[in-house]
């Protein structure tokens, strides 16, 4: 088989409705299974949070080895170009879809921040930061001598990209490959849209088992998995419109790192005595709603959705020249 029947061939690789049924059970039944013992005991009080919730965020890489191993629905070969871990090619496009995943997602949260804060939603103090100065004196004994509030504040608004492109990708990996990685070209077959929205639908309810605790939201009902779902659709459409654009999983890795990083900027700038609702103010809520849904509507108006190249081909072989025949002896 030559260069460009091969190619063809790796292009038609699609994904049964099977294997996708069962990731999608996989992942939020493991999800449920990972909080568990929050449920069981203390909920986010529990001191196991911080080990159950970073260990949740791999459940859908999880679910994807099982259902890889079990149902075999990517040939042997295929796997890595097809959840478009590798090869990285074209390089530059990747790596220009990993910086405005990195930077272009910051972008969005402090945006939304920003509107939060004109609309009425989110009292600030960006200059004499008095809300995170007096939380930092109730997180300490009294007395004890502290440097400058905006000296701390600059620090950690520094530290957002790296922490954003080393320990949050990390983390954001085992979501990632499952989400972008898998789902969505799985589901491309039924459409673009189909693929964005209803793997952000799925994105969403998956955080169920946490969201049911108050996290994020401070809800303890539906109304919490709603706004969750709500909020991981647009940026779900987000992190799918990187993925497919650059035909690479590791832009929306960085741009999820990226926005667990950065998603607490509107309690870093909250005003002293304030109280925010974040269903209004925080990135998943409604001001990145807004923000994250003007992103959406330039890129449908520019074109960018249409601008989805195959998965990464398999470098070009050398052709080889057949060799010459001898010529054949004359006829008698």
């Amino acid at each position: 088989m030559d260069a460009v029947q091969q190619s063809t061939t790796r292009q038609k690789v699609t994904i049964g409705l099977g294997p996708i049924l069962a990731f999608v059970l996989l992942a939020c039944g493991l999800a449920w299974l990972v909080a568990l013992p929050l449920w069981l005991g203390d909920g986010l009080a529990s001191p196991l949070t911080g080990v159950l919730l970073p260990l949740m965020m791999f459940t859908p890489a999880l679910a994807l080895l099982i259902v890889m191993f079990t149902m075999h629905p990517i040939p042997k070969g295929e796997r890595l170009r097809f959840l478009g871990m590798w090869p990285l090619r074209p390089a530059k496009r990747v790596v220009w879809m990993m910086v405005i995943g990195l930077f272009g997602t910051v972008a969005v949260v402090v945006a939304a921040m920003l509107l939060s804060v004109a609309l009425g939603w989110l009292s600030a103090d960006f200059i004499g930061l008095s809300g995170f100065a007096q939380t930092l004196e109730s997180s300490v004994p009294a007395g004890t001598p502290l440097p400058p509030a905006w000296v701390l504040v600059a620090v950690q608004l520094a530290s957002i990209p790296f922490a954003a492109a080393t320990i949050n990708a990390v983390m954001a990996f085992g979501e990632e490959v499952g989400w972008r990685g898998f789902l969505v070209p799985a589901l491309r077959r039924y459409g673009t849209w189909p693929a964005l929205l209803i793997s952000g639908v799925i994105w969403g309810v998956w955080h169920a088992p946490v969201i049911l605790l108050g996290y994020n939201f401070g809800r303890t009902d539906i109304t919490g998995v709603l706004l969750m779902t709500a909020g991981c659709i647009v940026w779900g459409v987000l992190l799918g419109w990187l993925r497919l654009r650059s035909t690479s999983m590791w832009p929306a890795v960085f741009a999820h790192g990226a926005l667990n990083a950065a998603a607490g900027l509107p309690i870093v700038f909250l005003a002293a005595g304030a109280v925010t609702d974040p269903a209004l103010s925080m990135a998943l809520g409604a001001s990145g709603w807004i923000v994250g849904g003007v992103v959406i509507v330039v890129l449908l108006l520019t074109g960018q959705f249409r601008q989805q190249p195959n998965l990464a081909e398999p470098k070009p072989r050398a052709s080889v020249a057949p060799p010459i025949a001898p010529p054949a002896p004359p006829v008698a």
